[in-house]
């Protein structure tokens, strides 16, 4: 008990630190801690959970069709779990505490990256329990990556879905304008984990390569929502 409470902690507060950063990127009109708490929570577990049956449901029905064990892995890493997980986390923005909140257009990237980084929090909690067998070393490492990467990469994807739901939402417009930021979101994520899981240049390079691309991916979420900030004040 002691172990998973450890885990959690290691797991949950950078996640928590990450959203407190993206939350005071806003310096007009900050959104409230109810609000944030919810988006949070969605993504820690409902999110988590409705993309892990998704992502089976969807494995099931191409395990059939793609025989070879390297290419349904990266089908599954690179279009799979990509696909299910950005569907579900945005979900969040749909919560009454949430939606009421979203009145100006930088509020959707807001919400949307604090959902990536509570699915990123439970997300980390299981990979932590898995790298915690390979070695204390190991497990230093992996979950450092993740930390930085993992953590970066959930909060920018699912930042742009949330931006394209804020403007659809205060622009009276319909949900389908949402898609192409949806798309977007999936294309940041298919690309971390292309980039992650196959060894382009080199194991070591191609981990520093991804993190990089987070890095750039998270500068570019708070610029724009300190541009869009400074706009409506």
């Amino acid at each position: 008990m002691l172990k998973l409470i450890i885990l959690f902690i290691i797991s949950f507060s950078p996640a928590i630190a990450y959203t407190i950063w993206i939350r005071n990127t806003e310096k007009y009109e900050e959104e409230p801690w109810h609000a944030i708490f919810s988006a949070f929570l969605w993504g820690a577990t409902i999110a988590i959970v409705a993309a892990f049956i998704l992502e089976v449901l969807l494995g099931i029905s191409i395990a059939s069709k793609i025989n070879d064990y390297n290419a349904y892995s990266f089908t599954m890493a690179v279009l799979i779990a990509p696909f299910a997980e950005e569907f579900t986390k945005p979900l969040a923005l749909f919560l009454k505490t949430v939606r009421k909140e979203i009145n100006e257009e930088e509020d959707g990237l807001i919400y949307g990256a604090v959902t990536g980084l509570g699915f990123s929090a439970t997300e980390n909690l299981f990979y932590s329990i898995t790298f915690l067998s390979e070695g204390i070393l190991v497990f230093l490492v992996l979950v450092t990556i993740r930390t930085i990467g993992g953590c970066l990469l959930h909060a920018s994807a699912t930042a742009f879905t949330g931006y394209g739901y804020g403007k659809a939402l205060l622009g009276g417009k319909r949900l389908i304008t949402v898609l192409p930021f949806f798309f977007i979101a999936i294309a940041i994520h298919s690309a971390y984990n292309f980039i992650v899981s196959f060894e382009l240049i080199g194991g070591f390079a191609s981990v520093l390569l991804a993190i990089l691309f987070a890095i750039l991916c998270i500068r570019y979420v708070r610029n724009k929502i300190r541009v869009l900030d400074s706009i409506n004040a």
